[in-house]
C-alpha cells in the first residue's frame, strides 16, 4: 500500500504503518475480548456457580447482532461514525462485565460490549475493500491478521498472570481501559468512504441488501466456508479451558501458551498468504488450506477415540488447523467482497455476522454434549471442519 493515505475532505494525511496498525487492533477486539478471559473462565465458574462457556455465546449473539445493524449504517453514514460509537459501547459493557456477580449480568453486559466490539473488525475490513482491489485486498488482510495475531498470544498469557496476582474482575477494567484507548486513536483514522460514494438509500432500505447477499451464489459459498471454519475454531476456543486445565491439569498461567503457539501459524501463513494470492487464485488457496484443516481434525479425532498420544496429538493436530486460517479468513473474505463491492459494508457485516456468530454453534453445542473430556470438541470441529472444505470443492466463479 502506499505511504500515505489521504482523510476524506480535510487534507490531513496518515502514514500506512499507523493506518494498519489501527486497523490490525480493530480487527483484533473479537479476539481479545474472549482469550484475554480463558484462562480464568474456570476460576469464574467455580465462583459464580454457573456455566462460564455461556459469556462466549452471549458475547457472540450480540457480536453476530449487532454486525448486521453497523453494515448498512457504515454505508449510508461513513466508517468513523459508527466506530466512535462502538468503541464507547465496548467500554461501558466492559465495566458492566467487571462489576458483575452473577454469570447472568456477565452474559448480559457482554452483549453489550459485544455490540460495540463488532464495529471494529467490520468495519476495518470494509475500509480495506474501500481502498483495494481483489488481490490488494487479499494481500491487505493478511498484513492485517499478522498484526491482529498478537492479541491471542498475549491475551491468555495477560490474562493467566492478572489472575495470578488478582481476579477476573481486573480483566474487564483493563478491556475498560484497552476500548478508551482505542476510541481516542480513532482520530487518526482516516475516512475511507466518502461522501459521494455512500449509499442514498435509507437505512431500513438497506437492509434488504442482505436478502440479495443471502441469495448470492458465490458470495455465500466463501462466506460460508470461513463461517465453517470459524464453527470449529470456536469449538477450540470455547472448550480448550475445560480440556487443558480441568481435564490434563495444565496451570491456568500456561494455558496461555498452548494458546499462544497456534497463534504463531496463523502469523506464519498469513505472511506467505500474502505472496501466495499473487500467484495463485483464492479457491485453489482455500481448497488447499481447508483440506489440510481437515486431515488435521481427522488425524486428531481418531487418535481422541482411541485415546492415543493424550494432549501431544492435540497441541500438534490444533497447531496446524489454526494454521490454515492465516489463508482462510483472508481469501474467503477478499473473495467474497469482491463479489459484490458497491454494498461492501453491508457484505462485511453479513460474513463477520456469520463468521463470529457461528461460535454461538459451537458453545451451545459444548455446552449441551460436553463431559469434560476432548471428544465433544473434537467431533464438532472435525463436522465443521468438513464443511468449510464441502463450500470450496469445485469450480465457485470464473474469477477464484
Amino acid at each position: 500500500m502506499s505511504s500515505t493515505i489521504p482523510t476524506e475532505n480535510d487534507g490531513k494525511v496518515v502514514t500506512g504503518a499507523l493506518f494498519m496498525s489501527i486497523l490490525g487492533a480493530l480487527m483484533a477486539f473479537t479476539s481479545l475480548s474472549t482469550d484475554i478471559y480463558l484462562p480464568a473462565m474456570p476460576a469464574m465458574a467455580q465462583e459464580l456457580n454457573g456455566d462460564a462457556e455461556l459469556t462466549i455465546t452471549g458475547f457472540l449473539v450480540g457480536f453476530t447482532f449487532a454486525q448486521l445493524l453497523w453494515g448498512p449504517i457504515s454505508d449510508s453514514r461513513g466508517r468513523k461514525m459508527p466506530l466512535y460509537i462502538g468503541m464507547l459501547i465496548f467500554a461501558v459493557g466492559a465495566a458492566g462485565c467487571a462489576m458483575s456477580h452473577t454469570i447472568p449480568q456477565i452474559v448480559f453486559w457482554r452483549v453489550v460490549q459485544a455490540f460495540g466490539a463488532c464495529s471494529g473488525p467490520m468495519l476495518a475490513r470494509a475500509m480495506v475493500r474501500d481502498l483495494f482491489s481483489r488481490t490488494k485486498a487479499a494481500q491487505t488482510l493478511s498484513t492485517l491478521m499478522i498484526i491482529m495475531a498478537i492479541a491471542p498470544i498475549i491475551g491468555p498469557l495477560m490474562g493467566g498472570q492478572i489472575i495470578r496476582v488478582s481476579t477476573w474482575h481486573t480483566i474487564f477494567w483493563l478491556l475498560t481501559a484497552i476500548g478508551s484507548f482505542m476510541f481516542v486513536s480513532l482520530f487518526w483514522l482516516p475516512e475511507t468512504l466518502p461522501a459521494e460514494k455512500r449509499s442514498s438509500t435509507s437505512i431500513g432500505t438497506a437492509f434488504t441488501n442482505y436478502f440479495s447477499l443471502l441469495k448470492h451464489k458465490v458470495f455465500m459459498r466463501f462466506t460460508l466456508c470461513v463461517t465453517f471454519y470459524y464453527v470449529a475454531a470456536y469449538a477450540f476456543i470455547a472448550g480448550s479451558p475445560r480440556v487443558y486445565i480441568s481435564y490434563f491439569g495444565v496451570d491456568p498461567q500456561h494455558y496461555g501458551w498452548l494458546f499462544a503457539v497456534n497463534i504463531v501459524g496463523v502469523m506464519t501463513l498469513s505472511f506467505f498468504n500474502r505472496y501466495l494470492v499473487i500467484r495463485f487464485s483464492l479457491r485453489k488457496l482455500l481448497q488447499i488450506a481447508t483440506a489440510i484443516a481437515f486431515m488435521a481434525i481427522a488425524t486428531m479425532a481418531v487418535c481422541v477415540r482411541q485415546e492415543l498420544y493424550g494432549m501431544t496429538i492435540i497441541v500438534s493436530m490444533i497447531f496446524l488447523f489454526f494454521s490454515m486460517n492465516g489463508i482462510v479468513a483472508a481469501s474467503a473474505t477478499a473473495a467474497a467482497l469482491d463479489e459484490v463491492p458497491h454494498i461492501a459494508g453491508s457484505a462485511s457485516a453479513l460474513i463477520g455476522a456469520l463468521q463470529y456468530g457461528s461460535g454461538i454453534v459451537s458453545s451451545l453445542l459444548l455446552a449441551v454434549f460436553s463431559k469434560g473430556t476432548p471428544w465433544t470438541m473434537t467431533w464438532i470441529m472435525l463436522l465443521f471442519t468438513t464443511a468449510a472444505l464441502l463450500t470450496v470443492v469445485g469450480k465457485t466463479s470464473k474469477y477464484a
